[in-house]
């Protein structure tokens, strides 16, 4: 016998995993921004 009416957790489970796919968006956003500072930073140290 299944529920009747709304289901129950259906809204916070998907505002949860929304903000969890922010926080991993914005890590690797993060990441890759770190890298290619390094990138630059490597490149100027040789080039001198």
């Amino acid at each position: 016998m299944s529920k009747k009416g709304s289901e129950k957790n259906t809204r916070a489970k998907a505002k949860h995993s929304k903000l969890m796919a922010q926080k991993k968006n914005k890590l690797k956003s993060e990441a890759a921004t770190r890298k290619e500072r390094l990138k630059a930073i490597i490149k100027k140290a040789k080039e001198e």
